[in-house]
Formats: C-alpha cells, structure tokens, sequence
C-alpha cells in the first residue's frame, strides 16, 4: 500500500524553514519521505507513538536530531512538522 500525504501549512512553514537552515539535508528529507510514504514502519524511520498531549501523533527520524512528526488516517499521512527533537515535540 502506498500513502499519498497531505502536507498541514505548519509543515510547510517548519519544512522551508528546515531546508533554509539545513540545505546539506535535502537528500535526507526526500529518501525520508519516500521510505514514509511506502511503510511508515520501516526500521530506517525509526518511527514511534508520542504520549502525553501529542497521543496518537507519530514522529520518524531523519537523523539522530532531527524528527518528522505525523499522523495516518487510512491511507492519508497529514505531514504536521519537521524540526529538532525540541522544535517538534
């Protein structure tokens, strides 16, 4: 089963702010995508439940500091943020 995504405003506001300070992890953020896209979760991702206030939200990892946040709904993933571990959570 393939995702499509429906990308939230706040994603993309946090996603050019992203790229604009960190252009080096483009590539990174796109294979990302692509492994999220086809299986949410892929050991590659990392992707875990959060808790607390952000229960039923997801985050996946692009790398060791930084976290895309999400949620699926069927075959929908709604792309809610992308950040540092504090500017996401």
């Amino acid at each position: 089963m393939t995702y499509q995504f429906v990308r939230t405003r706040q994603f993309e506001r946090a996603l050019k702010s992203f790229l604009k300070k960190h252009p080096d992890l483009r590539d990174i953020v796109v294979e990302r995508l692509i492994l999220l896209q086809k299986n949410p979760q892929d050991p590659r991702l990392k992707t875990h439940q959060l808790k607390g206030n952000l229960e039923g939200i997801m985050a996946a990892s692009l790398t060791f500091d930084y976290r895309l946040v999400f949620y699926i709904e069927g075959s929908l993933i709604y792309l809610l943020n992308i950040g540092s571990h504090d500017e996401v959570y």
